[in-house]
């Protein structure tokens, strides 16, 4: 049965993976046909207008929204992949976890100095899994010209760390 917005396909689940979080479920939009579709056209038009060359796509659930933009777009895919994933020369940054810190890589010749990027993913959060990504696209001369996610959980404050940059969510959640 369609269902008149994205977040209506988007399943809650309280008290996971820890009492007091509530978790937001996309296997739900993208078990569904109209759910998966309307989550790719409406990130999709969110840059619709922008001039830019590529899409990358953060692990994993990046990958899942990111693929399909490019493809509807006419755009380049790239892959942002946990440290150890990636096959070729690569560059890495470090971000901060809640307890350690974890690393991503992008390979090296991904991205030519002077292209315009957009960062696609599913969630934000604290941000520190896509401020470091940012970090790997400038140090490899390309331009982040937007970022979309298709889930902001408002109270962790994520959009605070990438305030430098044009970014946007489908659906806004004010807790965490």
């Amino acid at each position: 049965m369609k269902r008149e917005n994205v977040e209506a396909y988007i399943r809650t689940i309280p008290d996971f993976p820890e009492e007091g979080i509530m978790f937001r479920d996309i296997t739900t939009v993208l078990q569904d046909e109209d759910g998966l579709r309307m989550a790719v056209d409406q990130l999709s038009e969110l840059v619709k207008d922008i001039d830019f060359d590529l899409i990358v796509g953060l692990e994993s659930r990046g990958f899942i929204f990111g693929v399909p933009m490019a493809y509807k777009l006419g755009k380049g895919f790239i892959p942002v992949r946990k440290k150890g994933k990636l096959p070729a020369e690569t560059v890495s940054a470090k971000y901060d976890l809640e307890y350690g810190q974890a690393e991503i890589e992008i390979h090296k010749d991904a991205i030519k100095p002077g292209q315009k990027v957009v960062i696609v993913d599913d969630l934000i959060a604290t941000g520190g899994t896509c401020e470091a990504t940012c970090k790997l696209i400038e140090e490899l001369g390309g331009e982040v010209v937007k970022i979309c996610f298709l889930i902001e959980l408002c109270g962790l404050n994520g959009r605070e760390k990438l305030s430098k940059y044009d970014v946007a969510s489908l659906i806004q959640y004010p807790g965490k």
